[in-house]
């Protein structure tokens, strides 16, 4: 169990710290440069982001059901912070699939074609659900630390 929730937080800890990175400290730093220069910047900060965003997830899930098992036995044994939390966590990933398989495709498809502003359309996309996924994120990890005082 230690090493589930070990894992569990450093997913966490990479995969929101990294949107809080890109959104609170990247975007507003890379507004100074061309259009063309910042959709190139983008798309090499997701292409590497997007990866570890992958194994966050994988192990996010593993873990976190591990987990939930391992404690409780099922889903509805788990405490009611448990059980938002996993609500989430799924949400989050589901948004991130979404995000990868549309915009994210269709960003690096535009940018093939020098479509800019097809390109500019799926970043700002991308921009708008990588901040609901922050929001999102903060949101459970102050629920997964402070539940069990609240709930």
């Amino acid at each position: 169990m230690r090493y589930a929730v070990a894992v569990h937080v450093l997913g966490a800890l990479v995969w929101v710290g990294g949107m809080f990175f890109a959104h609170v400290i990247l975007r507003p730093s890379s507004g100074s440069l061309d259009a063309a220069a910042r959709l190139v910047l983008w798309r090499g900060v997701l292409a590497r982001f997007f990866v570890w965003v992958w194994v966050c997830v994988v192990v996010m899930l593993a873990s976190g059901f591990a987990m939930l098992f391992i404690a409780f036995g099922s889903a509805g044994l788990a405490p009611a912070y448990v059980q938002i939390m996993m609500m989430l966590g799924i949400l989050m990933s589901a948004i991130f699939l979404y995000v990868y398989f549309i915009p994210w495709r269709d960003l690096c498809r535009a940018l093939a074609g020098a479509d800019s502003t097809r390109a500019q359309r799926s970043l700002s996309e991308i921009r708008l659900l990588v901040t609901v996924n922050l929001v999102l994120g903060i949101a459970t990890t102050v629920i997964g630390a402070s539940g069990p005082y609240f709930f």
